[in-house]
């Protein structure tokens, strides 16, 4: 029944895409306009059905707010975009999710791992920056163990900015194309949105990373004992080099890590602490390793030039 259904959603996405060019503005909001009272209700289900069809949100968010202005028309494109990313998100998990858990490779389990670690977190991220386009990401979403309500709710409250900003250019747009009185008042709201909207991913990625702990913090750490996996991520030489090392610390170069996360499975729930030369290569490994479900990992700010502009011993 999975392989009928699969291949019944197969070839209904190859049809869409095919037939995409027939799929625009104009015909929509005739056939909305048409729907009367129910319009709203329609449309939301268009929306729903083209994004599980892999068909452009882009056009539907404009269409809704030229349709139902910037308030209603957020409302409505963002409960359709909702309602058809969770039904990618069922039909990958009915379909998949149980293929994918059995015949996945080390990697790709270290992936859903640290995907299921951020939870709505992940979804959350994803959602304000679009690094995978929309529609395919709702599927592959469904292949992890990120539970279902928190997927949905997350989607919903996290797509918001982006609805609200695509609507109201929609809802410019037709201002402009009617004349309307407030064309320039509605285009400049429109533009502000949008750069915000732009912005808004920097601004995510800043917040998203843990601060990094002083290296005062590691010093008492290692001196009273704890159990703490000191990685030193700077290249081989720099481990044995002329800075030296800090004792107990194991050398783990940067470019390695991802071939050497297996490895580190049976550490994955001690805390984690990376040095480098400063601390730029130790941000990037806490990235990896944050990403494969390591959840307690520390840069330590500085790294071996703030331990030696204190005074402490090294190894070489």
């Amino acid at each position: 029944m999975r392989i009928i259904l699969g291949l019944i959603l197969l070839a209904a996405v190859a049809t869409a895409i095919a037939q995409r060019d027939q799929f625009d503005a104009a015909a929509l909001q005739a056939w909305v306009e048409g729907a009367g009272a129910a319009g709203p209700l329609l449309f939301m289900l268009a929306y729903a059905l083209a994004t599980v069809l892999f068909l452009p949100g882009s056009v539907l968010t404009l269409a809704g707010g030229a349709l139902f202005g910037p308030l209603w028309g957020t409302l409505w494109n963002l409960t359709g975009a909702t309602l058809g990313a969770a039904l990618a998100f069922l039909i990958a998990r009915y379909l998949g999710a149980d293929w994918v858990t059995r015949r996945a490779g080390a990697r790709l389990a270290r992936l859903n791992d640290g995907v299921s670690a951020e939870g709505w977190r992940f979804v959350a991220f994803t959602r304000l920056v679009p690094v995978f386009p929309f529609n395919l990401l709702n599927y592959a979403l469904g292949l992890t163990r990120i539970p279902f309500v928190a997927y949905v709710l997350a989607t919903w409250i996290f797509m918001l900015p982006g609805a609200i900003a695509y609507t109201w250019l929609g809802h410019a747009g037709r201002e402009a194309l009617s004349g309307g009185e407030g064309l320039i008042r509605n285009s400049l709201i429109a533009l502000a949105l949008l750069a915000a909207v732009t912005f808004l991913p920097r601004l995510v990625r800043k917040l998203r990373e843990k601060p990094m702990l002083p290296i005062e913090s590691l010093k008492q750490q290692l001196d009273a004992g704890d159990d703490v996996l000191l990685l030193d991520v700077r290249p081989a030489a720099d481990f044995t080099g002329e800075q030296g090392h800090i004792a107990g610390a194991r050398s783990l170069p940067l470019e390695a890590l991802p071939a050497q996360l297996a490895e580190l499975e049976d550490d994955k729930q001690r805390p984690i602490r990376l040095v480098c030369r400063t601390d730029r290569r130790s941000a990037q490994a806490a990235r990896l390793l944050t990403e494969a479900g390591y959840t307690n990992v520390g840069v330590i700010q500085g790294g071996m030039t703030a331990w030696h502009a204190k005074g402490w011993p090294v190894t070489r």
